[in-house]
């Protein structure tokens, strides 16, 4: 047994298990039922559903006696409808953090619950087309030499996949230059004002961009050096290669809830409530705003 499988069934255990505490929380907090908790829930069940995939890839590769190629493309599938609604999930969540600061004074109602649901649903469908591909034919099963270092998608289709996720990724640092340039005009706007009331909303912009970029910057780290390799790899390459950026790439959904968890006053008093049955008498109590992760 691969040192780097179990690792990555490790990891995969790990993040199904954190993954799976943020949507109990979500789900059995009431309050939670904002759009954009939504959003952090399509992001926590991806995230979920990519953690089990690897647990899964796990035991098909080494537990299924005699190997079955459905179950293989299965596997192969899970992990790629899980991941692309990972980073559909984050441009969901920076599309919505652009409109409640480009649209503040409609956002509420235009941002309704039921349209995130169906905006979410729609996203989801795509997805698991997505994860139907190696099914369908997007698989290497028949000719090893086509094989990309993502067995067994083709190295054509992974590349195309690699280039749609740096253009997905393109579009979400350019809306984030875009909320950038938003809070900062609003910053100035209340700086020439005095109005000192507007602290609270500018700490909750502060803090929601510094999420973002925490967020983005961590997604950037883990998967732009796999993807980039995805692109000019192939098969014959050292399997060490594809190892050693595959990880911190399946790394990303491990950090997500953290961020989440430790960084949002709502699910972080969730958490305290579960875990601990009180709210420490230091928690901020700070009302949750539409500039809020």
């Amino acid at each position: 047994v691969s040192p780097w499988d179990i690792a990555l069934c490790a990891t995969g255990t790990a993040v199904a298990g954190e993954n799976a505490l943020v949507l109990a929380v979500l789900f059995y907090t009431p309050s939670l039922r904002a759009p954009m908790f939504l959003l952090i829930g399509s992001l926590a069940l991806a995230d979920l559903l990519a953690g089990l995939g690897l647990v899964a890839n796990f035991a098909v590769r080494y537990l299924l006696r005699p190997p079955s190629e459905a179950a293989e493309l299965g596997a192969a599938g899970l992990l790629l409808a899980a991941f692309s609604a990972s980073i559909c999930s984050l441009l969901a969540i920076t599309v919505d953090r652009y409109l409640s600061l480009y649209n503040a004074l409609t956002y509420h109602s235009e941002r309704t619950l039921g349209f995130t649901c169906a905006m979410v649903l729609l996203m989801w469908l795509l997805c698991l087309g997505v994860g139907l591909l190696p099914l369908l034919g997007w698989n290497c099963l028949r000719d090893q030499s086509a094989c990309s270092i993502l067995r067994p998608v083709t190295k054509d289709n992974a590349a195309v996949l690699a280039v749609t996720f740096l253009l997905l990724f393109a579009l979400m640092m350019q809306l984030y230059l875009q909320i950038c340039k938003i809070a900062f005009r609003h910053a100035q706007q209340i700086a020439v004002q005095h109005q000192f009331i507007a602290t609270a909303q500018a700490t909750s912009t502060r803090k929601g961009l510094s999420t973002l970029s925490l967020i983005l910057g961590t997604f950037a780290l883990c998967w732009i050096p796999f993807a980039i390799y995805s692109l000019v790899a192939d098969s014959s390459y050292p399997v060490v290669y594809t190892y050693s950026l595959v990880l911190p790439a399946t790394c990303n959904s491990l950090i997500n809830p953290i961020i989440y968890a430790f960084r949002n006053p709502d699910i972080q008093k969730s958490l305290w409530l579960a875990c601990c049955g009180c709210v420490p008498s230091t928690f901020s109590s700070r009302p949750r705003t539409s500039s809020d992760v």
